[in-house]
């Protein structure tokens, strides 16, 4: 008869919760060396890397990029060849890097320089998932981007990284295109309006819940240091209850 191998039993770990808050107040905190225990090998986060918190978002104005094309992936936005870098700065550099080799591109036009939204075409933000793609935006200055849809990813990382995505129907991308080449957009989080000063308004939905994380600058690392006192609660509960759980690891 065959025999088994002795069962071995993996040693219990603090929570997932627990694991990320323990990391993101020393990151905070910033002071001394990493937490003592069964952690401290882990890499603190690279504060060039991750920004904690966002800008809150409550109106974008200014001059917007009329690109309009449809389709755009995000090896368009950023190139694969961009996605080596540890640090979100820089990232502008090669945002884009295809369409700019286009002559008369108009990102490269100067009537644009520093535009705050991005008039895009169906389908922004399609292919892979790299985060890089929000990132890019965010280091050329892009708040908002404007399109008739997006990819779920992209919008979903658009807004970890606050930026708005507003959707609009074709008639009105077409209208805002003409706009943007000669005069500046209005766009309004709270009233979830973009208008121009010809009299054009135009409302768009937002997911209430990422609505107001913009409007207040929260992002999921400020929601789970607002829970930290739960955390912190559960956490002792579970100690109490388990001590062994804690074993060798620092509070």
């Amino acid at each position: 008869m065959r025999r088994c191998s002795p069962l071995t039993l993996m040693p219990m770990v603090p929570s997932l919760d627990m694991m990320i808050l323990m990391i993101l107040r020393k990151a905070v905190a910033d002071t001394g060396p990493n937490p003592p225990g069964r952690w401290a090998s882990l890499t603190l986060i690279d504060p060039t890397v991750y920004r904690f918190g966002m800008q809150p978002v409550t109106t974008i104005e200014g001059r917007a990029y009329p690109f309009g094309r449809k389709n755009v992936d995000t090896d368009v936005i950023i190139p694969a060849k961009w996605l080596k870098t540890v640090t979100r700065a820089g990232l502008a550099k090669g945002a884009f890097e295809t369409v700019r080799a286009e002559a008369g591109n108009v990102f490269d036009d100067p009537a644009y320089a520093g535009a705050s939204i991005l008039i895009a075409g169906d389908n922004f933000g399609c292919g892979s998932s790299r985060e890089h793609a929000a990132w890019a935006l965010d280091d050329m200055g892009v708040k908002a981007v404007i399109a008739p849809s997006f990819s779920d990813i992209f919008s979903g990382n658009a807004y970890k990284n606050g930026i708005l995505t507003v959707v609009l129907p074709q008639a009105a991308i077409d209208r805002l295109m003409d706009v943007a080449r000669t005069d500046p957009i209005h766009i309004d989080l709270n009233d979830q309006t973009v208008t121009t000063q010809f009299q054009d308004r135009f409302r768009f939905e937002i997911d209430p819940f990422r609505k107001q994380c913009l409007l207040n600058g929260t992002d999921e690392v400020a929601l789970t240091l607002a829970s930290g006192a739960k955390i912190d609660s559960y956490e002792q509960r579970i100690g109490s209850a388990r001590p062994w759980l804690n074993k060798g690891v620092a509070a």
